[in-house]
């Protein structure tokens, strides 16, 4: 298959990026007859990560099993955010992990974090541990925090939670990829979209360090009442945007203890 043609069907299929879609399918196929068919599942709707299986995310591949959430590129903020706040032998937790993405680009960032992941879905909890094995990391079923080992109590100078935050009532709006593909529950945060946050800012001060601090994706509508959440929970409250990609984050750190 010619790569006009290649182009063409992604195009009519309504793929913005049929250029670059293209050439991941043409890159990832080892024969005429693969590029076929996960060019297929790609005309049928089916997310172009699902199709090939990974996704690019700051700066380096991350596996992506069909089922799992697809980290946004926008998502990367929250791994420049937290980078300059740890160092190597540093614990970092990452709360509702999905594949792990942000725990692996912060220690592809940053070698030497003792990274621990954790997921209430077996599946993305497969998914990340096997993203998060070259780099040392690990990850288990569990409600937020409560699978993790209790010597980590009071030792994570961050806590990364990629929870979701849409609004139970837009979810009808999101794409259609990600409606028909991805588990309800790794994108409706509840009737304001801040369910999961009120929940991890409510253990994170029992997981952090002194000093430690908790970072979040929230859309900037939200973070009035997200940084009231995590002010609420104890936590010293940030409100975060970048304006080219769009995005806002909360941070809340745990006060310094005092001597």
């Amino acid at each position: 298959m010619s790569s006009p043609d290649l182009v063409a069907r992604l195009r009519a299929a309504g793929c913005v990026f049929a250029e670059e879609e293209a050439e991941i399918l043409t890159s990832s196929a080892t024969s005429p007859a693969q590029l076929e068919d996960l060019l297929a599942r790609r005309v049928a709707g089916e997310p172009l990560e699902y199709v090939v299986g990974w996704v690019a995310f700051d700066g380096g591949r991350v596996a992506v099993d069909p089922g799992v959430f697809v980290p946004r590129q926008r998502t990367t903020y929250l791994v420049e955010l937290a980078a300059p706040l740890v160092a190597a032998g540093d614990t970092v937790l990452d709360l509702c992990c999905g594949s792990g993405a942000l725990g692996l680009a912060l220690a592809r960032r940053v070698p030497g974090l003792s990274v621990h992941a954790s997921d209430i879905d077996p599946v993305a909890v497969a998914c990340a541990a096997r993203n998060l094995a070259p780099v040392g990391g690990s990850a288990v079923v569990g409600d937020l925090a409560a699978a993790l080992p209790p010597a980590l109590r009071g030792t994570a100078a961050v806590i990364l939670a990629n929870v979701p935050y849409v609004p139970s009532s837009a979810v009808a709006l999101m794409p259609p990829e990600s409606r028909e593909h991805e588990p309800r529950g790794t994108v409706d945060g509840g009737p304001d979209g801040l369910d999961l946050l009120r929940r991890v800012a409510a253990v994170a001060a029992g997981w952090l360090r002194p000093g430690g601090v908790l970072l979040s994706e929230v859309s900037r509508e939200q973070a009035p009442a997200a940084v009231h959440a995590l002010a609420n929970a104890g936590l010293t409250a940030t409100t975060h945007h970048d304006e080219e990609r769009e995005t806002t984050a909360v941070s809340g750190a745990r006060p310094p203890t005092r001597d």
